[in-house]
């Protein structure tokens, strides 16, 4: 009789979170948390939207939005915590938020207007501090 392993604790509540952030609007296209070196714990895609990244573009999207944000700590001191960083692409806009320990990762459409795109920043702050 085989079972199957239960699933992390932790995980499932990163996998919750990233729901929960889905919902705030229909922007957004893609909902993830990282540990401090850009590794996911968990992410998700809205339905019916496809990826623009390759699984290995993906990482290394991670990877690098981690790494600047351990760098930024350097200036904390200095100039205060980041709150969280907003970066416009061509075809996307991308909004991170460092916590403690984990990075929350929000691509959104790139005709998200900025009024949504502030209320979406609140909405998704105040779900990455619980």
């Amino acid at each position: 009789m085989s079972s199957r392993p239960q699933a992390d604790p932790e995980t499932a509540k990163y996998r919750e979170k990233c729901s929960a952030m889905l919902l705030i609007s229909q922007r957004i296209r893609y909902a993830g948390i990282t540990n401090r070196f850009g590794r996911t714990l968990a992410g998700s895609l809205r339905k019916g939207v496809k990826p623009l990244l390759k699984p290995e573009e993906a990482r290394n999207e991670y990877f690098i939005e981690a790494t600047r944000s351990q760098l930024r700590k350097n200036f904390e001191k200095s100039i205060g915590r980041t709150e969280y960083t907003l970066t416009e692409n061509e075809k996307v806009k991308i909004l991170t938020i460092p916590g403690d320990e984990h990075i929350y990762y929000l691509s959104m459409d790139k005709e998200t207007p900025s009024n949504e795109v502030i209320a979406i920043i609140e909405a998704a702050r105040k779900l990455a501090v619980k």
